[in-house]
Order: C-alpha cells, then sequence, then structure tokens
C-alpha cells in the first residue's frame, strides 16, 4: 500500500473517529440539554399558570374583602333586609367583578344569604355547596369564621371547578369584631382557562385530579413536552390535573441547528480533507513520488546523470538534493573505477600478453642460437679452400686422396648439421605457430561488450580534458557547441569514446603547433541523426589547424600513417580511433578544405548498444 493510500485511510479514519464523537456528544450532551431546557420551560410555563391562579384568587380575594369591609353589608348581617340585596347582588354587579357566586355567612356557618349567577346569561344557577342552609361541618374554613382570617382555594362542584375566596366582614373601616365572612365564588370555565392563560402566556387544560401518587410529572414525546400538576381542594384533596403541553420547538431548532453544524463541520471536513490532501500531495507525497520514481528509475537503468532537481527548502527538497548529490559522488566513482578498470584491463592484458609472449619465445630464443652457433662451426670455408685446391693440377696424389678425405668428411658433417638444423627450423615453426595461436586467444579474450553509460556531453568533453597533456590544452581552446547540452543524456561507451576525444584533441592541438601558431580553437558541436533505423550521435570536432591534404583525407586512418615526425609519432592513433569506431558500429571520417584550412572530424556513434570491442581490429 503506498504513501499516500495510507495516507488518505488515515485521515478519513480520523474525520470518521471525529464525526462519531460529534454524533456522540450531540446525542449524550447536545441534545439531552435541549431537552432539561424544554423541561425547564414546561416546567416554568406551568409555574406561571400557578402564579396566574394565584393572581385569580388574589383577585377574588380582594372583591371578597372589599364587599366585606361595607358598613352596609356589616348592617345587613345584623339587619337583613331585601333592599340590600336588590341593591347590591344584580346581575351587572356580579358581571363587573366576574364572580359567580356571593354568600354571606354568620359566625356559625349559617348561610344568611346566597346567590348564583351566570355570568353570560345572568340567570341563577344552583350550585350544590352554596344551596344548603349552612356550611357542611367538615368545611375547613369553620374555623375562619370567628378569627376573621381571609382564605381562598378551588372546590368541586356540580358546575364544575370553583375558586373561591372569602373575607370577614367588617364594619367599614376595617375594624370591628368580624360578623361572620362573605363567600365569593369564580367557575373555572373555558373562558376563565383562556383568560388565565392568557395571563401566563401558556396554554393549559384540566383535568378530572386523581391520587395516583405523582402530583408533578413530565412527559416527554418526540413533538410535546407535557407536565403534569395536581391541584388539591380547599379539603387537601385531588380536584384537578393541570396539563401544560410545549410544543418542543428548542429541540426542533436545535436539531436543526446541529444538522447545521454537522453539515458545516463535515463540509468543512471534507473540504479540509481535500485541501489536506492537496496541500500534503503539493508538499510531500508527490515530491517523494518523484524522488522514488526517480530512485527507482536511476537503480533500474543505472543511469546516474539523471538529476531530479527539486525545488524548496523543506526536508523533502533537502532529501531530494542529498540525493542528487549522492548519485553524483557515485556517477563519479563509477566512471573513475570505470576508468581505472579500463585502464587497468589494457594494463593486465599487455601484462598477460607479454607474458604469454614471453613463454613462447623463449624455446624459440634457445633454438635460434643453436642453429646459429651450428652453422657458424659448419667448416665451410675449410671445405671451400680444399674444393679450389683439388680442382689445381699441382696436388700431389697423398695430398689429393687427404683432401678428398677431408672434403668427404666435411660433407658428411655438413649434412649431419643440416638434418639437425632442419629439425630445429621445424620446432621453431611449431613454437611460432603456438605463438599465433596465443595471439588468437588473447583476441578472442578482448571480444567483450564495453560498459554503455548515460553520459552528458559537456561533461564527457570535461572529463576528456582531464587525460590530454597540460601542452595541448594551453594550446588549445575548446569551443563547446550549444547542440552539446540539447543532445542532453545519451547511452555510449564513455570510456571508450572520451579515449577516442582524448586523440582528437591532441591532434587538433599538433595541428594548430603545426600550422605555426601558439593557439588555437576546436568547435565541438553534435545532433541526434536518424540511419539505419536507429538513432546515432553525429559528432562533429573541428579545428583551426594546419588542415589535411585532399589525398591524405583517408590515409590518416591507415596504419602507420603519419603527417607528424617519426620521432614522435608512429602513425597508429587515428588508426586505432578508426578501429574502435568500427568495433562500437559506427564510423569516423576526416574532412577539410586543404592545407592550412583546419580540418573536421566527423563520428557516427549508435546510440544504446553493447558494442563488442576489439572483434573487427587490424592491428
Amino acid at each position: 500500500m503506498s504513501i499516500r493510500t495510507r495516507v488518505m485511510l488515515l485521515f478519513a479514519l480520523l474525520f470518521a473517529v471525529l464525526g462519531s464523537i460529534d454524533i456522540l456528544i450531540q446525542k449524550r450532551v447536545v441534545m439531552p440539554s435541549f431537552a432539561e431546557l424544554e423541561r425547564s420551560d414546561s416546567q416554568a410555563s406551568m409555574k406561571r399558570i400557578g402564579n396566574a391562579l394565584n393572581r385569580t384568587l388574589e383577585g377574588l380575594e380582594f372583591h371578597a374583602a372589599d364587599w366585606g369591609n361595607w358598613s352596609d353589608t356589616y348592617q345587613f348581617m345584623q339587619r337583613p333586609n331585601t333592599a340590600f340585596e336588590s341593591a347590591n347582588f344584580t346581575a351587572y354587579a356580579m358581571k363587573r367583578i366576574q364572580v359567580n357566586s356571593i354568600s354571606m355567612i354568620d359566625l356559625r356557618g349559617r348561610i344568611v344569604y346566597s346567590v348564583a349567577r351566570d355570568l353570560q346569561s345572568g340567570s341563577a344557577m344552583g350550585v350544590d355547596f352554596l344551596e344548603r342552609q349552612s356550611l357542611p361541618a367538615d368545611f375547613p374554613w369553620r374555623d375562619k369564621l370567628a378569627s376573621g382570617e381571609p382564605a381562598r382555594g378551588f372546590i368541586g362542584t356540580n358546575r364544575g371547578v370553583m375558586m373561591i375566596a372569602a373575607a370577614p366582614i367588617l364594619d367599614g373601616s376595617g375594624a370591628g369584631r368580624p360578623l361572620g365572612m362573605i363567600l365569593m365564588g369564580r367557575l373555572l370555565n373555558s373562558e376563565q382557562v383562556r383568560m388565565i392563560a392568557a395571563q401566563a402566556e401558556a396554554d393549559f387544560d384540566m383535568f378530572p385530579g386523581v391520587a395516583d401518587g405523582m402530583r408533578n410529572r413530565i412527559i416527554q414525546t418526540e413533538t410535546l413536552t407535557r407536565v403534569y400538576r395536581l391541584m388539591d381542594d380547599i379539603y387537601g384533596r385531588p380536584l384537578m390535573r393541570l396539563r401544560v403541553d410545549v410544543p418542543r420547538k428548542i429541540t426542533e431548532r436545535g436539531y436543526a441547528a446541529v444538522t447545521y453544524a454537522s453539515a458545516y463541520l463535515i463540509g468543512a471536513a471534507i473540504i479540509g480533507l481535500l485541501l489536506l490532501v492537496v496541500v500534503l500531495t503539493k508538499v510531500v507525497l508527490d515530491p517523494l513520488a518523484r524522488l522514488t520514481r526517480h530512485a527507482t528509475e536511476v537503480g533500474e537503468r543505472s543511469d546516474l546523470s539523471q538529476q531530479l532537481n527539486l525545488p524548496g527548502n523543506d526536508e523533502v527538497a533537502l532529501l531530494a538534493r542529498e540525493f542528487d548529490r549522492m548519485v553524483v559522488r557515485v556517477a563519479e566513482s563509477r566512471s573513475q573505477l570505470v576508468d581505472q578498470s579500463f585502464q587497468s584491463g589494457f594494463a593486465e592484458l599487455a601484462k598477460g600478453v607479454m607474458h604469454n609472449l614471453g613463454n613462447a619465445m623463449t624455446p624459440l630464443g634457445v633454438r635460434l642460437t643453436k642453429l646459429d652457433k651450428r652453422l657458424a662451426a659448419a667448416p665451410l670455408d675449410d671445405m671451400q679452400r680444399a674444393v679450389s685446391e683439388l680442382s689445381g693440377n699441382s696436388v700431389d696424389a697423398n695430398r689429393r686422396a687427404d683432401l678428398e678425405n677431408f672434403v668427404r668428411l666435411g660433407f658428411h658433417e655438413i649434412g649431419a648439421s643440416l638434418v639437425e638444423s632442419r629439425n630445429d627450423v621445424a620446432v621453431i615453426q611449431r613454437q611460432s605457430d603456438l605463438v599465433r595461436t596465443s595471439l588468437n586467444d588473447l583476441m578472442k579474450s578482448t571480444r567483450n561488450d564495453y560498459l554503455v553509460e548515460a553520459v552528458r556531453l559537456p561533461e564527457l568533453v570535461t572529463q576528456t580534458l582531464e587525460i590530454v597533456p597540460d601542452s595541448c590544452r594551453q594550446r588549445l581552446t575548446i569551443d563547446a557547441d550549444p547542440s552539446l547540452h540539447k543532445v542532453g543524456v545519451i547511452q555510449v561507451a564513455r570510456t571508450v569514446l572520451r579515449l577516442i576525444l582524448q586523440n582528437l584533441i591532441i591532434n587538433a592541438a599538433d595541428a594548430v603547433r603545426d600550422a605555426g601558431r601558439q593557439n588555437g580553437r576546436l568547435h565541438v558541436a553534435a545532433e541526434i541523426v536518424r540511419e539505419q533505423n536507429r538513432d546515432q550521435l553525429h559528432l562533429c570536432c573541428k579545428d583551426d589547424g594546419i588542415g589535411i591534404g585532399t589525398d591524405q583525407l583517408t590515409k590518416v586512418f591507415e596504419k602507420g600513417f603519419s603527417t607528424k615526425s617519426r620521432d614522435s609519432n608512429y602513425g597508429i592513433g587515428l588508426h586505432w580511433c578508426a578501429n574502435t569506431m568500427r568495433a562500437l558500429g559506427g564510423r569516423i571520417w576526416a574532412a577539410s578544405d586543404g592545407p592550412g584550412q583546419g580540418a573536421t572530424m566527423h563520428l557516427i556513434i549508435p546510440l544504446g548498444m553493447r558494442a563488442s570491442a576489439l572483434g573487427n581490429f587490424q592491428i
């Protein structure tokens, strides 16, 4: 798995975990807090309704206290009369103070006077607990008749729940002994419920009270928060249950806000993730991928000439630059090693050749020495004198016989020497065959492939100048054409091509010297040409030296031919270059406009091939 994939999966996992945590916080913290707010708001609504009911009861108690502190009321309790009744307990008066019933009760609990009306129609209506002659014996407020304490509360009637309030009947100045109480009642009908709800700014409903052990209760559904409150009557018994329905707008809006926030968070997370991936890709992953591809290409192609040149000052750019420097150092070390190996190979080859030739030539020398001594010891001069003497007529018979015997013996000795010499010649011939065979075997061992390397021509020219003698470098200025850079990186046998360029630079420097000048120029240009269905390098080296005659343009590559002094040149440099170019599968030729016009050396070198070296050399 790539680093890019791992990073993206890691960030995706991170955002998934953060999203899960966000959802968990919403469910466990945020949304419950909204529900708690709604419960608090519902309880506050119920509290406002309770306060509104209390205020309504207080208002009712205020009216009872006001009526109970009239002097006329005080006198009426002492001496009841119809004039007071007809003047004060009218439908209009009761509607004005919004009471459905008014009762005058003496100290013994006897109902002196009582009236009950419907506020809308003004007609009389019956209320069960007021239709009696006196208050029930268990009526909770009986003890308040003599004490003169006010009271208020709820009571259940045949007409429904009624709010009642009682106040003492005083003498009009708020003093005197109480003569009883005045009891006012107001039915808690739908109109009153609406008015109380308006005061409390909260809607509520009433239901008959049930003694279920739970006075207050909160129930939440998906859409509503319901608060129940149990109200007791003046006897302390459950009378009615109030219910407040509060729409869960807080949760709804909170859910919408959380949804928007979550959507925004997810969108921001996605955008952040994309931006992060883009930035990470641009800053880290892409440069790292380039560095990885570059390292892989260097490893697979062994091309040490390519440079990554990654811009920037971050860690990846620093790593890339260090890698480039490392590749440069490896390339330099490799070039040095190849050059040393090439030179060492030549030296080892020469050493092997000399050793084998020495082993083969030693017997040849011995045989030739013996043959020379044998031929030198042959009595040819004595036999010539003997033959000359025998050809004369002045030789006596004995002398002639001795001379003939000497000649005969000499011929036998020379014949034997010739036989031995013939044997030595045969041995020498066999030894020379062994030398030739050894040379052929050594020649076969040299037919190895040159190492093809990735090369930049400007660097190759610079490397070549390092092995050119100082005198030649001082005499010759190398003019590198821009085409050397345009060619770019090429695959050639760098070590061999460097030796060929070395020969051409030395020859150009000598040509400048032979032209009688202290300084000259060598213009080096290159181009890629298409020949024989493959790309080849055309290298052009043009000097401003003495030039080459037309009749010598082809001879300069022949073995032993040279226009220079035999004391310092043996005519093998360009010959070796031509053989090497043929071994590389290329060719070399010379061009010149004539003596004094300079010369141009053209090289055609196949690219990207592993050429067989020395296979076609003519030595």
